[in-house]
């Protein structure tokens, strides 16, 4: 085996590698490659690559063609390199024990929560906003999907940028960017007037969280000794449901009180989601702040040829630990850090993105399955009046849900009222007077409207359908937004209280995946939370009332949590420290671009059927169960 560590230091009786004297990293005429050899064994640019050296009595290939003799002794130095990264893989497992789980690593575990909390809120803001949002912006309902898409579309560009930078320029420094690049554009989205400016920021913010995980699981992992890494790993997701939580209570304490509001003008208007969306970059922020008193990984170190710089972290995590447990006098026993070479392996874990296909698929889904629900409930409400004949009436209230065919209306006042889902069909309106009228859902279909006055309303001529107007004027019509419906306080409440129970009931989930990572291992936990959640798709078919779909939701995320919990171990365990955040990346990645595409399926099938997004979801769940017996099992295995 390549011995160029051991010979210029010595192993005692503890196991660690002690170094009587520091190697010289500044010494002229030595590559990154070949940094952590001494003389004797160092190695030049073309052995880097699986190369002998001429001297080395190994032939050079003739013709593209290497001779059996060659072949063999490449296979023994690749075999010899495979030992001795396991060997330096061990030895960085046993510093860590060295080091303990303490003080260091609950400080850590808290500032990248901050961090994964960000990531959380990220996901719900827009859903949140886009009713009020929607009266401020004349958003149609292709605008509206957009926007929801768009966060996802962000994140997925953000997490293969970061992901690959992380490993290039260190764990912290590029969570450090990411997470400013969401502060600003966070901030600026609250303040921006125009959709195409919104969609923009909102766009950019989602880019800059989206280095969130890939960026936190991999730089906390790298802190951990292996019998705590897939407990506390699953410990730390806590703060993605501590962000949705914090998203639904901020939403349901802030955005329904209008008055915290003002306005510059026409042109300028700062209402109560936009404080909400202000107040959504907080944990950001925070974490930004936190983050600038935490080291950078010394995996990252140790990668990079800086082994002083690893070995001074090392110090101070063993130091702090010691310190807060009461052993201050206890000394850091290893003398260097070493550099050791590995390489990424092959794994089928991209196929797992099934899951965030059916996942992301049915959280979007349940709440328009809500929705439409609710609406099938109002309409079953709906009153129908036939005929009616109403003269010298003057209506100053709230008129709603109700059908009108075949009336007759004359010299009758609408005045200082809103009109929500009403229709008028075949009817007549002789000298009648509407005044300040605003109106949702309202049409009159088939109308004659004679001698009649419209002042201050939104009653434009295109809710009059095939209407007849004979001497009728329109004055002073209204301006602003012409929405399609508008919600009451009461179904904005409802969506923050239902988001608020469904990231709440993933709560049991997170416990008992964190209690049992580390004992029955991460694919027993993946396939098994897959399956279970497959099976409880099934119930989605008896989902025929409001509540029904409220259970099933909380169900459905408590369940599937725990798969989320164990793909985020066996990702950072699978991938080596200079791959990992990159391979990270690229599957988060691609788990958004599969949210994109289920989002897109299953909405698409609201009030049609349920039959295909539960048969959807279902086989998707299948399929990434299967696959999950197809990785490797790291429970017990030291960070390659």
């Amino acid at each position: 085996m390549d011995d160029g560590y051991g010979r210029d230091g010595r192993q005692d009786g503890d196991g660690y590698y002690r170094n009587d004297s520091r190697a010289n990293d500044d010494e002229g005429g030595h590559s990154d490659s070949t940094e952590g050899h001494d003389e004797d064994d160092e190695i030049y640019e073309g052995e880097y690559q699986g190369i002998p050296r001429a001297e080395s009595g190994k032939t050079v290939p003739v013709d593209g063609i290497a001779p059996q003799a060659q072949i063999r002794d490449l296979a023994q130095f690749e075999a010899e390199r495979r030992k001795d990264q396991e060997e330096l893989a061990q030895q960085y497992e046993t510093i860590l024990q060295e080091c303990g789980h303490g003080k260091f690593q609950w400080t850590l575990y808290f500032v990248l929560g901050l961090a994964l909390m960000a990531d959380g809120v990220e996901i719900f803001v827009v859903g949140f906003v886009l009713p009020s949002a929607e009266k401020d912006m004349c958003l149609s309902e292709e605008s509206k999907g957009m926007l929801g898409l768009i966060v996802y579309l962000g994140m997925m560009v953000g997490a293969f940028l970061w992901g690959g930078l992380a490993d290039r320029i260190g764990r912290r420094q590029t969570l450090l960017i990411s997470l400013s690049i969401n502060s600003v554009f966070a901030f600026f989205s609250s303040f921006v007037q125009g959709y195409s400016s919104f969609l923009l920021c909102r766009l950019l913010s989602g880019v800059g969280i989206g280095g969130s995980i890939p960026i936190v699981f991999s730089y906390y992992s790298e802190f951990l000794a292996q019998e705590k890494r897939g407990e506390h790993l699953s410990w730390l997701c806590m703060f993605w449901m501590i962000g949705g939580i914090y998203a639904s209570a901020m939403a349901w304490a802030i955005i329904p009180h209008y008055g915290w509001s003002f306005q510059m003008g026409s042109a300028y208007q700062f209402h109560s989601w936009r404080v909400f969306v202000l107040v959504c970059a907080f944990p950001s922020v925070a974490a930004i702040s936190a983050l600038t008193t935490m080291p950078e990984s010394p995996r990252f170190f140790l990668e990079n040829g800086k082994h002083d710089e690893a070995w001074m972290i090392l110090k101070q995590v063993h130091d702090t630990n010691m310190r807060a447990k009461g052993y201050p006098e206890r000394v850091f026993s290893v003398m260097d850090c070493t550099k050791y070479i590995i390489t990424i392996p092959t794994s089928v874990l991209t196929s797992i993105s099934l899951l965030s296909l059916s996942y992301y698929g049915l959280t979007v889904w349940f709440p328009d399955m809500i929705k439409y629900l609710q609406k099938q409930e109002y309409s079953s409400r709906t009153k129908v009046f036939i005929k009616e004949k109403v003269e010298h009436v003057t209506f100053n209230f709230t008129l709603e849900n109700q059908v009108h065919r075949n009336g007759e209306y004359f010299n009758d006042k609408f005045m200082n009222l809103k009109m929500k889902s009403m229709v008028f069909e075949d009817s007549l309106f002789e000298e009648c007077y509407f005044e300040d009228i605003t109106s949702s859902n309202t049409f009159f279909k088939n109308c004659t409207f004679i001698a009649t006055l419209f002042y201050n309303t939104d009653l434009f001529k295109y809710r009059l359908i095939n209407s007849k107007l004979v001497n009728s004027t329109f004055l002073h019509n209204k301006e602003g937004c012409m929405l399609s419906d508008f919600s009451d306080e009461n179904s904005a409440y409802m969506i923050y209280f239902v988001s608020f129970l469904g990231t709440l009931a993933v709560l049991p989930g997170n416990i008992v995946s964190a209690l049992l990572m580390d004992k029955i291992g991460r694919l027993r936990m993946l396939a098994g939370s897959s399956v279970i959640s497959c099976v409880s798709c099934f119930f989605l078919s008896f989902g025929n009332s409001e509540s029904a779909m409220i259970a099933l939701l909380c169900l459905f995320g408590g369940i599937s949590i725990a798969s989320w919990n164990a793909l985020d171990v066996l990702t950072v365990e699978l991938y080596p420290s200079d791959k990992r955040c990159t391979a990270f990346g690229f599957l988060n990645a691609l788990c958004k671009l599969a949210a994109v595409l289920g989002i897109s399926i299953f909405t698409s099938f609201v009030g049609i059927t349920k039959a295909v997004p539960i048969l959807f979801a279902s086989g998707a769940l299948a399929a990434g169960s299967f696959l999950a017996f197809k990785l490797p099992e790291t429970r017990g295995q030291v960070l390659q």
